[in-house]
């Protein structure tokens, strides 16, 4: 655990130090008119390095995106599917492509910003880029410190998950997002009073963030199991077999990707807009009523928001879990739902139970990823706690606290069995 704060620790530290060559006050600027667009978004995935384009400006968002990548791909490209049948070596195979699409996504990605950067100005007019500082040699710069910044990144996570406790990547999100939580908190407090909220209805607020939380909680935690009988079967002169147990279908299986891909889609209209003139915008009514019906408070957007959460958590259940596979190794030993025929009838009632948790599990995500919008719109508070952030910060925090429940317990059980061992006899 102390591995793990100290890691966690330098990667803050990291967030502070910006990159040559900005103009971190005009920089400040143009990302309080950035929220609602992607800017904003990834800022929160950066754990606010974004905001000042610190070091690790990136965050691990590269590494998600590539990791994401080669588990779509694993189900395409028949070499990779063979690599990750094949146990550690193949997974072992996999991480190391994945390594080579961070650097290269972290790459492409700085270069392109280093570009952005160049032609951003403040809202008053102040370049982010001073101009005796603009040209190749800023653009080269941008882009290896901030490749070596997402590497750097990647290497701390991986530490972390083999020297610490929990999954390195999902901690640093999580300490991204927990660590600006102290300041939103102060600001939402701050609007308490006459002028702002009610105090009231500001105790209700955190009443219904308190319920959602345990809502979430219990959401992620629930399972439909489906009833496994395993056949008794005679290996020689042993019976093995002959037991019962359950194949456990989460509510939520594609977990926060597919929130994560329906913001970023749905972020890029609002993006495009910020590069957009507002004299060209005051010009064209039309134009300027389309960019404003994708704002994150409209009824447009939320309505697009919850239809592609529900197509995407399909979609990645899909790509993810794969009911004949799962059908054929429980074949293979022996196993049978009660009721159900091995082989393709298993599958197909694996495949409509999981249809219908996955509706459910769809719903429930949509549920809270507009709960943020509800309470902008009606109590207009700067703070919010829901949306992909909420869903992440619980699911890391429910992980790491069942890896630490399992390290204490493979510790009792040492200990109980060096006192209890048994001597052979001479």
């Amino acid at each position: 655990m102390l591995i793990t704060l100290f890691l966690l620790a330098v990667y803050r530290v990291g967030v502070h130090i910006p990159t040559p060559g900005i103009d971190v006050a005009a920089l400040e600027e143009f990302f309080k008119g950035a929220q609602g667009t992607i800017f904003g978004f990834f800022d929160m995935f950066s754990g606010g390095g974004l905001r000042n384009l610190s070091v690790f400006a990136l965050g691990i968002m590269p590494y998600i995106s590539a990791s994401i990548i080669l588990q779509l791909l694993t189900v395409v490209v028949p070499y990779l599917e063979r690599l990750a049948k094949e146990g550690e070596a193949g997974r072992k195979k996999i991480t190391q492509y994945t390594r080579y699409g961070t650097v290269v996504l972290a790459a492409f990605q700085a270069f392109a910003i280093s570009f952005g950067l160049e032609q951003m100005t403040s809202p008053s007019g102040v370049p982010v880029v001073p101009p005796s500082v603009a040209g190749w040699g800023f653009r080269l710069m941008t882009m290896i410190t901030l490749t070596a910044g997402t590497a750097f990144i990647m290497w701390l996570g991986e530490q972390i998950t083999e020297r610490g406790i929990g999954n390195g990547i999902s901690l640093i999100i999580f300490a991204g997002i927990v660590a600006r939580m102290p300041t939103a908190l102060i600001e939402s407090i701050g609007t308490v009073g006459e002028a702002g909220i009610p105090p009231l209805v500001f105790v209700l607020i955190i009443a219904v963030m308190v319920l959602v939380v345990a809502w979430v909680v219990f959401m992620e935690r629930g399972q439909r199991r489906i009833p496994v009988q395993y056949a008794k079967r005679v290996i020689g002169r042993r019976m093995y077999g002959g037991s019962s147990t359950h194949l456990p279908l989460r509510i939520n299986t594609s977990g926060v990707i597919p929130p994560i891909f329906a913001s970023s889609i749905l972020m890029f209209p609002m993006t495009i807009a910020s590069f957009i003139p507002k004299k060209l915008l005051d010009d064209y009514t039309w134009l300027n009523t389309i960019v404003q019906s994708f704002g994150p408070t409209e009824i447009v957007y939320n309505v697009l928001y919850v239809v592609m959460i529900i197509f995407f958590c399909y979609f990645y259940t899909a790509v993810t879990f794969n009911p004949v596979d799962v059908s054929d190794n429980m074949k293979r030993y022996g196993g049978f739902v009660p009721g159900i025929r091995p082989g393709k009838p298993t599958s197909e009632y694996i495949d409509k139970v999981l249809t219908r948790i996955t509706l459910v599990g769809a719903l429930y995500v949509s549920a809270v990823c507009v709960l943020p919008t509800i309470l902008i719109a009606n109590f207009n508070i700067p703070f919010y706690f829901g949306g992909t952030a909420l869903l992440i910060v619980v699911g890391v925090a429910l992980d790491t606290v069942q890896q630490i429940e399992t390290h204490m317990l493979t510790r009792h059980y040492e200990g109980f069995l060096k006192r209890g061992k048994l001597k052979g006899r001479r």
